[in-house]
């Protein structure tokens, strides 16, 4: 099946497809031009640049907006481009091992590691459905005045609609996520014209400044958001869905796989590059130029948009960007969270049973928190999230890594020197910062 270098890098054979209810269900045409065939492989770039514009997002992006203005603009686009690296080489290692980073994971670690891996995965996969779960209610709460304890159980809804999705077809479900996306893109795109930002502090936002680096507040929020947008369980996800295309399996065939992927994923990531930058410059041209500096949460941010911008509509739309982004995520989170749990420990629950297990253990923090510490404890839980999945990403990267640049497991696909360096280094300064991080989150210095 797989050439005899390729055998020799994985130690057994593959006994199972991932996602294998939509494995290899979308055609690519054969004979067709550039665009057919980019159209074809669009898709699964969308699905995970959704998870670089959650909630968790959210609350990183207004708090560096309201407190420094444009300066953190330059933190998102290097995530960005971060991200775009990452996940072209998580396509990669879908479409050439044929196996998900789960999968390549329980091959290559022992049992030990590997449950390791799976139980901080789960984690990574409950703290962003926990962001999804409180983005979402505080939407509803926005929007329909629904208190956010009812707001929280009302997401638990989700799963049923989600499942009922699934049994549709995979491209349903992209085609629903890319809807939800424009919904956002076109909110922003109108706040962004209510708000009237600077345009020559932007482009001087886009260049990293040493005070970045020197102010500690300004360091915390700027990893923050490189916590909120590379996520862990993208990389695990991102690996499975590229292989919902029947491509053909063979060298010439993969080739062309991974550079119609790797185009998919790119102009998804700078798409959700736009939607991060833009939450920044509303927030930024909205309150930290009105000296609304200590705007740090979802809701402040929502109370104070009508009146500073002078229409309802910019509330509106700021909560259902909100509402659409949360329900995004979810859709996203439980295909990644099957992935891990089927990679990982071959254990192949019903998609619903799966989903309400996720959610569960989701909600029951969040209406813990709600009912107890209202408002002010579903921004700290969501902050704390960001934290969480932070930690996660280092044992979701390293793997990926060594993975694809192993030249046995990858044969000629293997990761080009360039490539090796430049990704260890993102690998390390992702690391580091997220040890910085966790330090500062435990014993502030600020």
């Amino acid at each position: 099946m797989a050439s005899k270098l390729l055998k020799q890098g994985w130690r057994k054979e593959r006994s199972s497809n991932s996602l294998p209810e939509v494995f290899s269900s979308i055609n690519i045409p054969k004979d067709a031009g550039f665009w057919r065939k980019l159209m074809a492989f669009a898709g699964p770039g969308l699905m995970v640049a959704v998870g670089y514009m959650d909630p968790g997002n959210w609350a990183t992006d207004i708090a560096g907006g309201a407190q420094f203005g444009y300066t953190l603009l330059s933190v998102i686009l290097i995530s960005n481009l971060f991200a775009i690296v990452l996940q072209h080489l998580s396509l990669k290692l879908g479409i050439v091992a044929e196996r998900d980073l789960a999968q390549a994971c329980k091959d290559h670690f022992n049992p030990t590691t590997n449950f390791i891996l799976w139980i901080l995965c789960e984690i990574a996969i409950a703290a962003c459905d926990l962001a999804e779960v409180i983005g979402s209610a505080i939407a509803i709460n926005l929007l329909f005045g629904i208190p956010l304890t009812w707001g929280v159980a009302i997401t638990i809804v989700d799963v049923f609609l989600i499942l009922f999705l699934q049994a549709k077809g995979f491209r349903v479900i992209e085609s629903i996520v890319a809807g939800l996306i424009v919904v956002i893109f076109g909110c922003f795109a109108y706040e962004i014209i209510l708000s009237k930002p600077d345009i020559f502090p932007i482009l001087a936002g886009m260049v990293p400044q040493k005070e970045i680096i020197t102010n500690p507040t300004m360091l915390y929020i700027g990893i923050g958001i490189l916590g909120a947008t590379v996520m862990p369980h993208n990389l695990y996800l991102h690996s499975s869905i590229v292989q919902t295309r029947n491509y053909e399996r063979t060298p010439a065939g993969k080739k062309e796989a991974i550079k119609f992927a790797t185009i998919d994923s790119s102009v998804s990531l700078f798409l959700a590059f736009f939607i991060n930058a833009a939450i920044l410059i509303v927030a930024a041209a909205t309150f930290h130029t009105t000296g609304n500096k200590d705007v740090a949460d979802i809701h402040d941010a929502h109370k104070m948009l009508t009146p500073l911008l002078g229409t309802t509509f910019a509330s509106i739309f700021f909560a259902v960007a909100l509402l659409a982004s949360g329900q995004n995520s979810t859709l996203t989170g439980t295909l990644a969270g099957q992935i891990v749990m089927e990679g990982f420990l071959n254990i192949r629950l019903k998609p619903w049973l799966r989903r309400l297990i996720t959610r569960l253990i989701a909600v029951i923090p969040a209406l813990i928190v709600t009912i107890l510490y209202g408002e002010k404890g579903t921004t700290d839980l969501l902050v704390l999230s960001q934290v969480i999945l932070s930690m996660q990403l280092s044992f979701a990267v390293i793997p990926l890594v060594m993975f694809t640049g192993s030249k046995l497991k990858m044969g000629e696909f293997v990761n080009k020197l360039w490539m090796k360096i430049l990704v260890w280094i993102i690998a390390g300064i992702i690391l580091i910062l997220n040890l910085y991080l966790l330090i500062e989150t435990f014993f502030p210095s600020h």
